[in-house]
């Protein structure tokens, strides 16, 4: 494999499965794809179907005030998919739409922060881990075990500049105290994973050697600071020890991984350092389909935009959070802000579809990667701009080793109705489709559903 195209290392992976007669065995991938300001919920309800969000006079209703009504568990084959959701039409049968989940007792007020993926009331400040960082550990294969890209950094920053380097977007944790630094540019992003792309032989060999050199003396020089320090003073700065030894293993792995970086990365492009919103987001999808198929991680996380981003390419005027509150004036197009918004998750659906195209087209066992990817299309905020969290929906797509069942649309009962569930089942479903240990329960309780059953994973999405 070590000469092997880039592309064709999946395609090797899964033949050494089948020659262990291992099918199982195949690598498993989970792409999460954020927005801020809530995913819309009333224009993902498939035709045919009775829409519970809109009321008798064709309005979006509240996030609370939804039509209450049973759950509902049909096929997509024989519905038409609503428009939001057109660019997604040729994997209908590889794609669940999920609605009326809640994450209520960790709401915030713009975001739920760290809440959105670790299921605790964590807004600003990481106490847990989040699902994307539990599930790359678990995967962990190359040098990441989970990657972020991001278009900004937090959530109410002043102005619309996009960041051009690290940034926390208060989204992802591997532990409590220990958030993750996405990358918010996308030329470093590149540079980062595939630097080997536009290295010689030789730099990358110096690089290493020196980058090799320096951590030496970093560990050395810590070592020495360590011996003056308290037994409580160790403990933390064992922190700051422990991201030596990740960097070098880092280094180490990507190295591994150069001859075949070099075959498949993508063309470094002047866009990568486009400040539109579109080119940006473009690029991070871009540059995420390749890492995974490069095998430089199996968990990516992808933070679409913030409150503060305008997508003027798309003939909008008004940023997201002016959207939220559907402000006059809002675009040059004459939309109002609902069909703004649907716009821009329009953007991000076609980036998904077209991700997806692209791992469908990489053969793996008897399919490809697509058949053991899972792409997770949320917000950050549930299903409204403001307090959307009693009713989060999601759109899946992929299909994790035929442990998920897709070509869906499952409608949960409302919030504190009878069958109600919430999106910590819906994570415990993918820690279950990932071949984790699954508890029963994951995050914090909501005290006012103490009368429901929220153990384990969604019955009506898994497998068997």
């Amino acid at each position: 494999m070590g000469g092997a195209s880039m592309a064709m290392a999946p395609f090797l992976r899964s033949l050494q499965a089948h020659a262990a007669g291992k099918e199982e065995g195949l690598p498993k991938r989970f792409v999460f794809v954020v927005k801020s300001s809530g995913v819309e919920k009333f224009n993902l309800v498939p035709g045919g179907i009775e829409n519970h969000f809109l009321g008798a006079d064709g309005e979006k209703l509240g996030n609370r005030g939804r039509k209450p009504g049973e759950a509902i568990n049909v096929s997509l084959k024989d519905h038409k998919l609503p428009e939001k959701l057109a660019a997604l039409e040729r994997f209908k049968d590889r794609m669940t739409i999920i609605q009326s989940l809640s994450g209520d007792t960790f709401r915030g007020n713009h975001t739920s922060g760290f809440g959105a993926l670790s299921c605790h009331f964590s807004e600003r400040f990481a106490i847990a881990p989040s699902i994307d960082c539990l599930l790359g550990q678990h995967l962990s294969a190359g040098p990441y075990p989970m990657y972020g890209m991001a278009l900004k950094g937090g959530l109410l920053e002043a102005g619309g500049k996009p960041d051009d380097s690290y940034c926390y977007p208060n989204l992802s944790a591997y532990k409590g105290g220990m958030p993750v630094a996405y990358q918010a540019s996308p030329r470093k992003a590149y540079l980062e994973l595939f630097g080997a792309a536009v290295d010689t032989p030789e730099e990358l060999a110096r690089k290493l050697a020196l980058n090799g050199s320096m951590m030496d003396f970093l560990k050395d020089d810590a070592r020495r600071i360590e011996k003056q320090l308290t037994s409580e003073d160790k403990d933390r700065f064992a922190v700051y020890t422990d991201s030596f030894e990740s960097l070098q293993r880092i280094e180490r792995e990507k190295a591994k991984l150069a001859g075949k970086i070099r075959k498949l990365a993508p063309p470094l492009t002047d866009r990568y350092d486009s400040r539109s919103p579109s080119d940006r987001i473009a690029s991070h999808f871009e540059i995420g389909s390749a890492a995974l198929i490069a095998g430089m991680t199996n968990v990516l996380t992808l933070r679409m935009d913030t409150l503060g981003v305008t997508y003027k390419e798309l003939g909008i005027q008004k940023h997201v959070h002016a959207l939220g509150h559907n402000d006059p004036g809002i675009s040059s197009n004459g939309w109002d802000g609902l069909r703004c918004r649907m716009e821009i998750e329009k953007l991000h659906l076609k980036h998904i579809a077209d991700m997806a195209d692209k791992l469908d087209r990489v053969p793996e066992g008897n399919g490809t990667m697509l058949d053991n990817t899972l792409i997770v299309y949320m917000s950050c905020n549930g299903g409204d701009h403001h307090g959307g969290q009693a009713d989060w929906p999601f759109v899946l797509v992929g299909g994790m080793a035929k442990q998920l069942k897709m070509g869906r649309y499952l409608e949960y009962p409302k919030y504190q109705e009878e069958g109600h569930r919430t999106i910590a089942n819906l994570y415990l479903s993918f820690m279950q489709a990932a071949g984790m240990e699954t508890p029963e329960t994951f995050g914090q309780l909501d005290a006012n559903l103490k009368d429901l059953d929220l153990s384990g994973p969604l019955g009506e999405l898994m497998v068997g």
